[in-house]
């Protein structure tokens, strides 16, 4: 099981999840924000991490799983910017909203909310549980 929860925001016209599951996996890479390159750093293998629709949409559509960890970006040569691969999980029964995340104020202290622009953040254990309770999962 995993220990640390994240999301993961991609547009879907760029990288949806119907790609992701066509594809079987793909490497994250090209983030570049400094907080979103701490969150990468810090994920493991067997980690979970929600796909977020971000722009259109706005909703987590599925669980994914960090399959390998602590990779440096092959599109950066500095070297200064992280990578992970993934796999999809699983699609969630019903998509939970931005909008419905914002109502609830059990979530109102989530990363996605304090910093909106963050492509990749982090999500505490009762955050997780209660977005899957959301999703019907």
């Amino acid at each position: 099981m995993s220990e640390r929860y994240w999301l993961m925001k991609s547009e879907p016209e760029s990288y949806g999840w119907d790609r992701l599951v066509a594809d079987g996996g793909t490497l994250w890479d090209g983030v570049r924000n400094h907080r979103a390159k701490l969150n990468l750093q810090a994920m493991k293998a067997g980690d979970q991490a929600f796909f977020y629709h971000s722009v259109t949409g706005k909703e987590i559509v599925g669980i994914v799983e960090v399959t390998r960890a602590g990779l440096n970006d092959p599109k950066d040569e500095t070297g200064t910017w992280a990578a992970v691969e993934i796999k999809p999980v699983s699609k969630l029964e019903r998509p939970v909203t931005l909008a419905e995340i914002k109502a609830d104020p059990s979530l109102a202290d989530i990363e996605l909310l304090r910093q909106s622009r963050l492509s990749v953040a982090e999500i505490r254990p009762g955050e997780w549980e209660k977005i899957l309770s959301m999703a019907k999962v």
